[in-house]
């Protein structure tokens, strides 16, 4: 069977949007074929909104999720594999759902060590905004709530 994360993120993310909140991805920055704006990490971890108005160009399908972005003022080409993702919810209550070893979560483990490393940077894109934990001059963080 195929991995389960990209159609649960998809409808993880149509639900949160749905409900008019702002969904958020946290992502692990370490994992091979990451492609963000380092600068913004926070110990490997970055977060991101996902929603329509922050993005562009969203996919989320078997490889990952993809979209064009703004950092600091510099428009991006974001690309987060499917295993680099570690929870999905929303940011004005926590709801959402953390990503583990659900059924097919070895096979995207493997995917992702069999890519090579990215030597470039993200590419430049169209304008967008994203949000991150870590800011200009920020210390807080974005906290995830686990709702069983």
């Amino acid at each position: 069977m195929t991995p389960s994360r990209s159609y649960l993120l998809s409808a993880l993310h149509q639900w949160i949007t749905d409900n008019d909140l702002t969904p958020y991805l946290a992502v692990d920055a370490r994992v091979q074929g990451v492609m963000v704006p380092e600068q913004f990490t926070l110990d490997d971890q970055l977060v991101l909104n996902i929603s329509y108005s922050a993005v562009q160009q969203l996919s989320i399908d078997q490889d990952g999720v993809s979209f064009n972005a703004r950092f600091g003022g510099v428009p991006m080409n974001i690309f987060v594999p499917l295993a680099a993702v570690l929870a999905i919810y929303a940011r004005e209550n926590g709801q959402g759902m953390g990503f583990g070893m659900e059924p097919g979560a070895e096979e995207l483990m493997q995917l992702a060590e069999q890519q090579p490393p990215e030597d470039s940077p993200p590419t430049p894109s169209g304008p967008v905004s994203v949000s991150s934990k870590k800011g200009a001059g920020s210390k807080s963080r974005t906290t995830l709530k686990v709702v069983k």
